[in-house]
């Protein structure tokens, strides 16, 4: 039966494949990978041989009615990207979309992607959380920041590394310094790093310290404060109560 696999590929150590993704990807007709370069390295680790082709931001749209095609006919296809979970600030979605149009059968394996351990990592509240992806790069990027400041539960963002040092100067302005960040540099990468503290002195850090890798940054929503509760009684109601006391 035809049906798209959406497949999970670890976001740096490969012991994070999974079996159920090996095999899959095995079993499928046909691959799609964002960059078959990267993937081809991946496919030859795990002795996987089936074809691929390269499905990726810039050639998705022209694609995707083909792909729908061979689908309908009959074929398998397993969609993967570069790293972690296709269609998280990655190409997927308009094939995935296309494919409920059309009443074709989707299934996303679970596995591998950044944003959760980067959450769970940064000791901040997790119960209630945003992901934003990335950021406008102008235009719209300070409305966005200013809507983000009133966000009350802890948002998820990815940041490239010639851009945190800015990201997190903006945090200070938007959001001010004593905010809490945590910076998650290469997750499960043999130098992984969590950067934690206020928006302040992570922008310090990474002042002194030159960011590289892959980024997420988890930042803490703003806090309510809860006005005090007045009280039922008039000030002469108050004063005629306490000497009734008396």
């Amino acid at each position: 039966m035809s049906k798209l696999y959406i497949v999970p590929t670890p976001i740096g150590n490969l012991e994070d494949m999974t079996f159920r993704a090996i095999r899959i990807l095995k079993e499928v007709d046909l691959i799609l990978a964002e960059d078959t370069r990267t993937s081809g390295k991946l496919l030859k680790h795990f002795e996987i041989g089936t074809h691929m082709h390269s499905h990726h931001m810039h050639n998705e749209h022209k694609t995707t009615e083909n792909l729908i095609a061979r689908l309908k006919a009959g074929e398998t296809i397993a969609l993967i990207s570069d790293a972690g979970t296709p269609a998280i600030s990655d190409p997927g979605f308009l094939l995935t979309r296309a494919c409920v149009e059309n009443k074709i059968d989707v299934e996303c394996l679970p596995g591998a992607t950044a944003f959760v351990p980067a959450l769970v990592n940064s000791g901040l509240p997790n119960d209630k959380f945003v992901f934003e992806g990335f950021l406008p790069d102008k235009k719209g990027r300070q409305t966005r920041f200013l809507a983000l400041a009133e966000e009350t539960r802890t948002m998820i963002l990815y940041v490239s590394p010639h851009k945190l040092v800015k990201t997190l100067a903006e945090f200070i302005q938007y959001f001010g310094e004593d905010r809490q960040v945590c910076v998650s540099r290469e997750l499960s990468k043999l130098h992984e790093e969590n950067v934690r503290g206020t928006a302040r002195e992570v922008l310090t850090h990474f002042e002194k310290t030159a960011p590289r890798g892959e980024i997420v940054v988890v930042v803490a929503g703003k806090t309510i404060t809860k006005e005090p509760k007045k009280s039922k009684f008039s000030k002469d109601e108050k004063e005629e109560e306490e000497k009734e006391e008396d």
